[in-house]
């Protein structure tokens, strides 16, 4: 049986659809019937922006949902996804957003809004940190948002060197390195004040080794200068100080040679002199 024209019309307009076009073709009766797949997606989709940039959060999430029910197989359902993400990033639930981020990159990985998502997930795991995990008593207190976020930022920054986003990601690791390195930092003031010294300058190490480049490398050798004066370890103390003083110096580097200055000739440090009577 020869195929009619218009099944012929109808494959042709199927077959266009990869390209994202519309088409005609005449029934046998003389009806003429249009596939609009595709602008009929973008008319879907755009309602859903209206509601999207009016704030009308509820509406907005209908109609993307939408947009993916209907037209699964455009361009238009995978921006629906995105704009998903970014509904519940603008609402400040950031870790929702930071799931729908996740869950459209690892499902349109060769899509090229992947950098975009890769960065909104990472601005997302920067907001979500909680400012009051760095105050007391801070030493038991879940880090893991703050890691992840690092850890994120510093891949981004890797996979896309020359992104139009990278000041703000540059920004954000600078602020997120430093809040690391802070916490590290009273941890090992909570255990040099407990006496429990090579808790103090295991996490005075970890802090420069992992994060080096902090800006706070002065204030974590000072530290670990004045806790290997306590375990008295003079000699390592003098060196730790003596390199504050050569590599940094500013207020840490004062504080250093204060710390110098007191050391007797067998290298403790000397009680401050007792005022005059």
């Amino acid at each position: 049986m020869r195929p009619t024209a218009a099944v012929l019309a109808l494959a042709g307009c199927l077959a266009a659809l990869g390209g994202l076009v519309g088409c005609d073709f005449e029934l046998n009766d003389g009806r003429t019937a249009t596939l609009t797949y595709t602008e009929d997606a973008q008319a879907a989709y755009n309602e859903a922006m209206a509601a999207f940039d009016a704030k009308d959060w509820e509406d907005a999430r209908a109609l993307f949902s939408e947009v993916k029910r209907r037209f699964a197989y455009s361009r238009y359902a995978r921006l629906a996804d995105l704009r998903i993400a970014d509904l519940e990033f603008e609402q400040g639930k950031y870790p929702e957003a930071i799931s729908a981020y996740r869950a459209f990159i690892q499902e349109h990985r060769t899509d090229r809004n992947v950098e975009y998502a890769k960065y909104r997930m990472a601005k997302s795991l920067f907001l979500d940190i909680d400012d009051t995990v760095f105050l007391p008593p801070a030493e038991e207190r879940d880090q893991a948002t703050t890691i992840e976020a690092h850890r994120e930022i510093r891949t981004f920054l890797r996979q896309f060197p020359r992104s139009r986003y990278r000041e703000d990601a540059a920004y954000m690791l600078e602020v997120v390195t430093g809040r690391l390195v802070r916490h590290e930092l009273y941890v090992a003031r909570y255990y040099l004040k407990e006496d429990v010294f090579d808790a103090a300058i295991a996490r005075i190490d970890y802090a420069l080794r992992t994060f080096p480049g902090s800006g706070l490398d002065a204030e974590a050798l000072v530290l670990k200068g004045e806790t290997l004066l306590k375990m008295k370890k003079p000699d390592e103390a003098r060196a730790v100080f003596e390199s504050v003083i050569r590599d940094f110096g500013g207020p840490f580097a004062v504080t250093a040679r204060r710390f110098l200055d007191e050391m007797g000739p067998g290298g403790q440090r000397r009680a401050p002199a007792k005022a005059a009577s």
